[in-house]
């Protein structure tokens, strides 16, 4: 069995060997240089809290869902890498799988969280990368803040993390002229690990409000 073969196979099971100083670099290249360049050029990224970024990576960055400029965005304005959790029909594509596969990203059944899937965020713990995950699952319309699960709240309690909510504005405007594109990334205070998962939840959408002014629309789901 090839070793792309094997990555698509089992895209959702990562062993520590896989977050590597390759893996750390291509990241960093992609989304501190070339995203970075096109963020600074055409959407004026301002980033404000980086303050409240913690030194070590005993938390999980959270942030709304907008757009899939996102994911690589949140990425550059991180000083560690981050491996987030990708829905596993992406890796049936080929290209993509290796994209992915190079980002130090992992597959999930949003349906079915595997052993597997639990297994590889109890192992990031273990590197010097951070977990990344949108509560929201996938992208929601900008005004609100709707689609929230509790599966990332779950995932905090298990690896005994705290979360980082990130409230993103503007990146749902796909604009290509330069200058023309306004984002602001907020970065709020750490919502300290909890036992209870939804007030972690809450904790999390109240921040999210705060952050970027949206309103929630509907609870969050199992």
């Amino acid at each position: 069995m090839t070793k792309n073969k094997k990555n698509k196979r089992n895209a959702s099971s990562r062993e520590q060997e896989f977050f590597n100083i390759w893996r750390r670099i291509f990241q960093f290249i992609i989304t501190h240089w070339f995203y970075m360049i096109r963020l600074k050029l055409i959407y004026r990224l301002e980033v404000e809290g980086k303050e409240n970024i913690p030194k070590g990576n005993e938390y999980i960055v959270a942030p709304n869902h907008l757009s899939t400029l996102d994911p690589p965005m949140i990425a550059s304005i991180l000083p560690r890498p981050v491996a987030y959790m990708a829905k596993k029909e992406l890796f049936e594509n080929p290209f993509l799988c290796w994209w992915l596969n190079w980002l130090g990203a992992f597959a999930v059944d949003r349906e079915n969280l595997s052993v597997s899937t639990i297994r590889t965020v109890l192992t990031i713990r273990k590197t010097d990368w951070i977990f990344g995950i949108f509560p929201q699952g996938k992208r929601q319309e900008p005004g609100k803040i709707s689609g929230i699960t509790k599966g990332f709240a779950s995932l905090a309690k298990t690896t005994k993390c705290g979360i980082l909510p990130i409230g993103i504005i503007g990146s749902q405007e796909a604009r290509h002229m330069p200058f023309s594109g306004k984002i602001i990334i907020r970065i709020g205070e750490l919502i300290p690990y909890s036992e209870n998962v939804d007030e972690m939840v809450d904790k999390w959408t109240d921040s999210i409000q705060k952050l970027t002014g949206f309103k929630v629309e509907q609870l969050a789901t199992v």
